[in-house]
């Protein structure tokens, strides 16, 4: 008779056993999921991070190689390329940043030397 409780006691003890090392699995189950589920986040963030310019701004940047190519002195202040493709800053920042980009070393901003010191000029450097 004293062994009947010990053994109903140990076998419920067993089962406790069984039903936590279920929960344990499970909860690693779950943890291997969210730990790949930001992972893909983090990718995914990145890529956004990774911004390639698109059919317009590479466009963008074409016309203002042409604009400067066909000056005498090869130079515009940024006013004058924003007239030209008609952008507002944003735009024609992001234009000048992706022909920089695509040419490197060919290309300079610098700022006017007479009148408004805060309006800057790119300039195309000889080949």
């Amino acid at each position: 008779m004293i062994e009947d409780p010990l053994l109903a006691e140990l076998a419920a003890l067993r089962a406790e056993v069984h039903g936590l090392r279920d929960k344990v699995a499970s909860l690693e189950l779950e943890n291997t999921t969210l730990s790949d589920n930001q992972l893909i986040q983090l990718r995914l963030i990145h890529a956004l991070k990774e911004k390639k310019p698109g059919k317009t701004e590479l466009s963008r940047a074409e016309k203002i190689e042409r604009y400067l190519a066909a000056r005498p002195d090869h130079r515009a202040a940024f006013e004058t390329l924003k007239g030209y493709l008609q952008l507002d800053n944003v735009r024609l920042n992001e234009a000048i940043t992706t022909l920089m980009s695509t040419h490197p070393g060919s290309y300079t901003i610098q700022k006017a030397n007479t009148g408004d010191k805060r309006k800057k000029i790119l300039i195309m450097l000889p080949k």
